[in-house]
């Protein structure tokens, strides 16, 4: 496996450390990136105490990644509203109740099934309200959403070699322990920063893997 989001959850592995099975690998669980996006919000947005969280509620490590979030809200002083997905027929009340609450921000959490499959219609609403969103992966600041941060897909990948490379040589998977990534990305939209009237402070420039011009 390359990207899995919790391989513990999904019953892939027994655990990180000790897979204990056939399959081992990648995943893209990132304990701290929950936190790391609201303060990346709050560089841009300092006055920011408001900030509506979409995310689907089927799969568990998105569970664990919105509770993350919540505990880094806490210590920022941020109020989060969580908006919870399980299918498609969900996205319209979704967009309801976040333009009910007018919140500062929306963060968005990627999976395949819903988020990700529907992002431009998360990006259209968030035209529409003028509503600044980070996201995870990169596809959501090239759809026109303000920023993206989140585990490398490409260093992942590239990183897999070595597991097959591994086992081509004989190792059991369940002697190879699991990976959590360790290369990050920070893509920025300007145009949408201009559209929205807001400043990205230098600092953050320079910070940013990918700058959408």
């Amino acid at each position: 496996m390359v990207v899995s989001a919790d391989p513990v959850g999904a019953g892939l592995v027994t655990s990180l450390g000790r897979p204990g099975g056939n399959v081992t690998g990648l995943s893209i669980q990132a304990t701290d990136a929950g936190g790391k996006r609201l303060e990346l919000l709050r560089a841009v947005l300092p006055k920011a105490s408001r900030v509506a969280v979409l995310w689907n509620a089927t799969y568990p490590s998105k569970a664990i990644e919105f509770r993350e979030t919540q505990q880094a809200a806490r210590s920022l002083n941020i109020t989060l509203q969580s908006v919870e997905l399980r299918s498609p027929r969900d996205f319209a009340g979704a967009f309801v109740a976040i333009a009910r609450e007018k919140p500062d921000a929306l963060i968005t959490l990627s999976d395949g099934p819903l988020t990700l499959r529907h992002q431009r219609e998360i990006v259209a609403f968030t035209t529409k309200h003028r509503l600044p969103m980070v996201s995870e992966t990169a596809e959501f600041a090239e759809a026109g959403g303000l920023m993206t941060y989140g585990a490398s897909l490409t260093a992942l990948f590239r990183r897999a070699a070595f597991y097959v490379d591994k086992i081509l040589k004989g190792a059991k998977p369940a002697d190879l322990p699991v990976e959590q990534p360790t290369k990050f990305e920070l893509v920025i939209n300007m145009k949408t920063a201009k559209t929205l009237g807001l400043t990205i402070p230098q600092t953050l420039l320079l910070q940013a893997d990918h700058v959408i011009q």
